[in-house]
């Protein structure tokens, strides 16, 4: 499995596996440009996964150049569920901001109806801090988030 640079030829397949009905639920759908706008920012990170040459999800990261080595995971998405790949995404996303970045801090936040990803999240060392109360706007009210990190010191590889 690898994380690739998106290109802009692979943006069908984002916003695919965006609205499809395994990921919507807890991901924003966001416009082609929001995400071509993502993939020219040099504060961001926006990845294809691919596996044996076929694209199973992509990722969005921010903080490239963070003055303060924080990096927020804004995107995890993978079509193909239940194959352990969301969790090895997890780890290249690991290893890329506190190897290869040299970042102090890995932050994301995660629907609290979403257990199957806060359960991953746990389970990889990242740290519940709190709850964002109703930040997330749904088409039937607002849910709340909860906010995890980890620390550079708490990783392992």
């Amino acid at each position: 499995m690898k994380l690739r640079p998106t290109q802009l030829a692979d943006l069908p397949f984002v916003l695919a596996a965006e609205s499809h009905a395994d990921n919507a639920p807890f991901v924003t759908q966001c416009s082609q440009a929001w995400h071509e706008q993502a993939i020219t920012s040099a504060d961001d990170a926006h990845f294809v996964v691919a596996l044996d040459q076929r694209m199973i999800g992509y990722v969005i990261l921010a903080g490239i150049i963070n003055p303060h080595l924080s990096l927020a995971i804004l995107r995890i998405v993978i079509v193909e569920k239940g194959q352990g790949h969301g969790r090895q995404v997890l780890r290249q996303i690991k290893s890329f901001a506190f190897e290869q970045l040299g970042h102090h801090r890995l932050w994301l936040d995660v629907l609290e109806r979403n257990h199957r990803a806060k359960g991953l999240y746990e389970s990889e060392g990242f740290v519940a801090e709190g709850v964002i109360r109703d930040g997330f706007k749904t088409p039937t009210g607002y849910e709340s988030m909860i906010l995890m990190s980890m620390l550079e010191s708490e990783y392992q590889p």
